[in-house]
């Protein structure tokens, strides 16, 4: 039996499983869907993501596969009140890579089959029990046949209607928010039409209509219709009721054609306290889910799933002590707590209904986005290269928990590897390699020369600084892997 048990085959069991079986851990990845998602979902793919791509090794199929956004803009009543560029963000990847999530999955399936791994359909988690270290998983297949599976770990990453969370009895806290928006997947065609490589956001005073570009030549188009008068759900969007949408809040000047999906939607915002419980992990919308405002949600539950992968593993393989696996939790909580607050903030501000609100938050925006500023920290916002793990207790010393920008480096990300393993950055070529010595389960045995001469820098397989210290920091130093270390537990 693997030693982990992933439930669900969206875009985060999917990095989960391939994280975990690159670092040598067996997995067994179900789904009680017979086929991958066949629509568009979930559209971008930012900077900090493909990154972590980039470590992963399968950061080139999606820039094949994508179109990259450069920027965003946001009009009103046929005036543009402000831009925002994504050149300013600090990464290579300075755009939002656009592409549909049945594409993502898609590759992801093709990444992880690299490995020998492949997804089972149609097997879903019936229940699961705990005791201790021991779990129990009872799974159906489409035959109706049971069987009982005792993994090691079981991990949820089944959605926001997640199984996993239920068996654990977590509450879900936030709230549904009572307007329908309406989502059409679509072709724009006429002069009047924004560019293929915007986002463009018209305000008006009945709601906002926002439009993403979507590879061949495709578009989505998602518009806030308020609060529906009857108990029943409204039957699906017409082509004519999108057109006219679009005619109304955009102005004109374009056309809608070749639908291909056409629904609505409501938001819910909402999370758990705690990621996990012993042996039972979640991540992604298990989890957390909030407003698509920003294009956030997949990319933090993939970015749930590359943190937990080589804590896991690490614990799996004996480099490290159990512990190691306590900061999961604390660390993805505080940034979905964060990204939720972003997202609600912004649907806010976008579905205001009082005129005089409205006219006061166009001046607003109209004015702070006159400065590069201000459109450099939306975009590095948006694209959460600055997402970081400051108060994480496995941050120690200045500039702890912050990302390790691939411009400090020479090429070869750290946790690019087969194994997980910390990077020692140092001056000093021959204390680096005593430490690495001392703590070869923890750390790369070469050590690599930081930007900065005067510090000691470990930086963390998921490229983020764990320890930061002066050059002279070594006591400290081993003190930060002594706590880390199987060896100590």
């Amino acid at each position: 039996m693997p030693k982990v048990l992933i439930v669900g085959a969206g875009p985060v069991g999917l990095t989960l499983a391939a994280e975990l079986v690159r670092y040598g851990i067996d997995v067994r990845l179900i789904d009680k869907s017979p086929q991958p998602t066949q629509t568009s979902k979930a559209l971008v793919v930012w900077a900090r993501t493909l990154e972590l791509m980039d470590r992963m090794g399968c950061k080139q199929a999606f820039l094949d596969a994508g179109l990259r956004a450069h920027g965003a803009t946001i009009r009103s009543g046929g005036n543009v009140l402000g831009h925002a560029r994504f050149d300013g963000i600090v990464s290579t990847y300075n755009f939002a890579l656009m592409i549909p999530q049945r594409d993502t999955e898609r590759l992801l399936i093709e990444h992880l089959s690299t490995f020998g791994v492949v997804v089972e359909r149609q097997v879903e988690l019936v229940s699961f029990t705990t005791s201790g270290d021991d779990v129990a998983a009872t799974l159906r297949h489409a035959d109706g046949r049971e069987e009982t599976v005792t993994p090691s770990w079981l991990l949820g990453c089944d959605g926001a209607h997640s199984i996993v969370r239920h068996g654990l009895d977590l509450a879900f806290e936030g709230e549904a928010q009572g307007d329908d928006w309406l989502l059409a997947d679509i072709r724009v065609e006429g002069d009047g039409a924004p560019t293929s490589d915007e986002i463009a956001t018209y305000l008006h005073r009945d709601g906002p209509l926002v439009i993403f570009p979507i590879p061949g030549g495709r578009a989505r188009l998602i518009a806030d219709i308020g609060k529906t008068d009857s108990a029943r759900p409204r039957p699906d969007p017409t082509l004519a009721e999108v057109q006219a949408l679009a005619d109304q809040r955009a102005g004109g000047g374009f056309r809608v054609l070749d639908p291909v999906w056409l629904t609505y939607f409501r938001i819910n915002e909402r999370k758990v306290a705690e990621y996990s419980r012993g042996r039972v992990v979640l991540a992604g919308d298990a989890a957390h889910i909030h407003s698509p405002a920003g294009g956030q949600g997949m990319n933090t539950g993939m970015q749930d799933a590359i943190n937990l992968a080589w804590k896991l593993a690490m614990v799996e393989r004996g480099q490290a002590a159990p512990s190691l696996i306590d900061s999961y939790s604390p660390e993805r909580s505080a940034v979905g707590d964060m990204v939720l607050r972003n997202a609600a903030r912004l649907t806010d501000m976008a579905t205001l209904s009082n005129p005089l609100a409205q006219g006061v938050r166009n001046l607003a925006i109209r004015f702070m986005l006159g400065f590069h500023a201000v459109q450099d920290k939306l975009a590095a916002t948006m694209s959460e290269v600055e997402i970081a793990y400051a108060d994480s207790p496995l941050s120690h010393g200045q500039d702890a928990g912050m990302r390790w920008a691939p411009e400090h480096d020479d090429g070869r990300p750290p946790g690019s590897g087969s194994v997980p393993l910390f990077v020692v950055y140092t001056d000093d070529a021959d204390q680096g390699a005593a430490l690495a010595a001392r703590f070869p389960t923890l750390l790369e045995p070469a050590p690599r020369r930081p930007f900065d001469r005067d510090r000691l820098i470990l930086v963390r397989p998921d490229g983020y600084v764990g320890f930061s210290g002066t050059s002279e920091a070594w006591h400290e130093a081993e003190g930060y892997l002594s706590k880390l270390s199987a060896d100590q537990s």
